[in-house]
């Protein structure tokens, strides 16, 4: 075997250093995982549809939707880093400050907009007929606070009526068998109600679009996280609003991916995506500034803490100001 010449051996050299400084680049623009953890909610399509479409990619991101069944185990696997930042309503982050836990809202998602309703009988027609009926919700959930806000604006509280604890996906079946006159859900478990004995047996008497902005999703990250890895959280609302975008100018593919995600029909999608408000990305700020308007968290946060304190859920209400990071959306908008 004949040995290599010395002008070979510049030639590999050459070679080997062009190929050393071709991925210098690569190097410097190294891709984050990131995971988050979620739950099927008709809210988070911008989400679902920025997975599909793998918008995280343009912002060197690799985010992984971790899914939960329910929501209330998310805080849980923040806190243990089993997720880098979850998908929460804005109750659980009051209740996870309450516990000591510094969890802080980054982005308003989303507020119900007649997504969540209290639902009745068509004997009953306003919320003051309530008082001394059964009514079925699910204690301490969005549903709770929907039902008290109404109370309180009727004048009615919850010595008034008999409380029947069950999930939101049982009221339809109790309900329907006559064991209540009165429930509170959300979607898709309210178009079902609302279509029993062709749509004339049951109907809405009380809506989340009667309080904007109480029941509203945000996302979430643990102070920590914010404070180490500020690049990634920005690229991830980034690629959201990119979501909306996609949403926007290409309708029926995106049902088609949420409902995908989902395990709904994109007919389905469109039908629920009328019951909520995705927040555009101009309209977030709002979200953190101080309003008697139920879409402000100074507003909102006012009376669901008060609904946990009154429950002996926590036992102090914890200042808006520790709930809530705004520096990334106030920079998006500039």
């Amino acid at each position: 075997m004949s040995t290599p010449s010395k002008s070979f051996k510049k030639v590999c050299l050459a070679s080997l250093m062009l190929a050393t400084a071709s991925m210098m680049p690569v190097a410097a623009h190294a891709t984050s995982s990131m995971k988050i953890g979620t739950v099927v909610w008709i809210g988070y399509g911008p989400f679902f549809v920025a997975d599909a479409k793998d918008f995280y990619k343009k912002y060197d991101l690799k985010v992984s939707l971790q899914m939960f069944t329910d929501p209330a185990l998310i805080p849980t696997a923040m806190a243990s880093n089993s997720v880098d930042g979850g998908m929460l309503t804005y109750d659980q982050v009051i209740g996870s400050d309450a516990k000591g836990l510094k969890h802080k809202v980054v982005m308003p998602i989303d507020y119900s907009n007649g997504g969540d309703a209290i639902v009745a009988t068509t004997a009953i027609t306003k919320v003051s007929e309530f008082k001394g009926k059964k009514i079925g919700f699910n204690p301490l959930s969005p549903s709770d606070f929907l039902l008290s806000y109404a109370l309180k604006k009727n004048g009615l509280s919850e010595k008034d009526f008999q409380a029947v604890p069950m999930t939101p996906e049982s009221v339809p079946a109790a309900m329907a068998s006559g064991g209540i006159p009165v429930g509170v859900t959300y979607e898709p478990s309210l178009s079902q109600i609302l279509s029993m004995g062709d749509g004339k047996k049951f109907h809405v008497v009380f809506s989340s679009k009667n309080a904007p902005g109480l029941i509203a999703d945000v996302l979430v990250f643990d102070q920590k996280y914010i404070q180490t890895h500020p690049k990634e959280i920005k690229g991830l609302i980034e690629a959201y609003v990119d979501g909306m975008a996609y949403m926007k100018s290409h309708p029926d593919e995106s049902a088609k991916i949420i409902g995908k995600a989902m395990g709904i029909s994109g007919k389905e999608v469109m039908d629920q995506m009328k019951g909520v408000y995705n927040i555009p990305l101009a309209e977030m700020p709002k979200a953190f500034v101080k309003s008697a308007e139920t879409t402000s968290y100074y507003a909102s946060g006012e009376v669901i803490s008060g609904i946990l304190k009154n429950k002996g859920q926590i036992s102090t209400i914890p200042a808006t100001e520790t709930t809530i990071d705004s520096q990334f959306v106030k920079s998006l908008v500039k």
